[in-house]
Formats: C-alpha cells, structure tokens, sequence
C-alpha cells in the first residue's frame, strides 16, 4: 500500500533537509498556514531572534504597562516583510485582523500584543517577524526536488516544544532521527 501525498500542506510542517542551499532556512522547521494553487504562507518556528514581547512593545506602544512578556520570545518567521508581526496562537478570541486557520488562528493586528502583555491574550502563542513565501507551484516543485520533508502540524511541538527541540520532535514524528540525517549522497 502505497501512502498518499496530500495536495494541499495547509497545517504542515515543513522540515529543511540538510542539503537545502538557502542559508536562510538552514535546520528550519516552518508551520504552515496556507498553501492553495496560487502559492503558500509559512512561519518558522524553531529561529528565536535576540527580542521579546516586552521589546516590541517598547517600540509599538511605549506607555503600555507590560506585566507578562518575559515567556513570548520573538522568531524570525522568515525572510519576507521582516518588520510585520504575525502571532499564530490558539483560543476563541477573534481580534482585529485574524485570519481562522482551522484550529488556529494567525492574528497581525497590534491588539493581541496589547491583550497578551496584560494576560489576556492565548495562552498558547507562537510571535515573530516576517514570514517565508511560495509562488504558484513553488512549493510543488521544491517537494519533489526534496529540499523539504513534510509531516502535519502538531499543537504540542508548536506551544510546549522548546524551540531547539521543534525539529528533532518534528522530523521524530515522521520516524527520523534528524541527527542521522545528511546532505552527502551514498553510492553503492
């Protein structure tokens, strides 16, 4: 029996192989959130960058006082539109500019900052900055020249995986052990 290949990696994750040339995504593990026939929007997950919520609020809103953003470090979500915010999160609060992902949510409006640096904002949230893009059968394309790996998206490895361990747990998913992994081709 063979296994069918989805044709749409809506609610995915996308890990880089070891021979991915794009230094920008080396050993990235990206969620997601849309992949249609006109191309395909994705997060990485597993990239902290050097800021947290309390960082971009000192740039958005100064004189908001901030009680809990220690825990949301900021990830470099990826290479295009780096100064636009993205929080990809879970629970039924719908803000300002959210987009319904299923079982997920992708916000980018600056209320949900505001909510989460006063506890009120979900409680399993995921911020970064920027995001990595596709063109039509774009993705498609890299798939079959197996730059990336795909499994589906789990909530656990999103909201209560360190980081540094998404890509081990994701790649485990799919009964890899990633460190076994290598960008050298075997010959017989």
């Amino acid at each position: 029996m063979t296994q069918s290949i989805p044709s749409n990696f809506t609610h995915h994750f996308l890990i880089a192989m070891p021979h991915m040339a794009d230094p920008r995504f080396d050993h990235s593990l990206i969620y997601l959130c849309e992949h249609t026939d006109q191309g395909a929007m994705g997060l990485v997950i597993n990239q902290p960058s050097d800021l947290n919520l309390a960082d971009l609020l000192e740039q958005l809103d100064p004189e908001l006082s901030v009680s809990v953003t220690e825990r949301y470090q900021v990830f470099n979500g990826g290479p295009m539109e780096r100064e636009r915010g993205f929080v990809l999160h879970r629970g039924p609060h719908q803000w300002e500019s959210s987009l319904d992902l299923g079982t997920l949510q992708l916000t980018t409006s600056r209320d949900i900052l505001s909510d989460m640096a006063r506890g009120l904002g979900p409680t399993e949230a995921l911020i970064t900055l920027g995001y990595a893009g596709w063109g039509a059968g774009q993705l498609e394309q890299e798939l079959a020249d197996n730059v990336w790996l795909s499994c589906p998206a789990d909530h656990q490895i999103l909201f209560e995986t360190p980081s540094a361990e998404r890509l081990d747990a994701a790649a485990r998913s799919l009964g890899i052990d990633w460190t076994l992994l290598t960008s050298q081709a075997g010959h017989a």
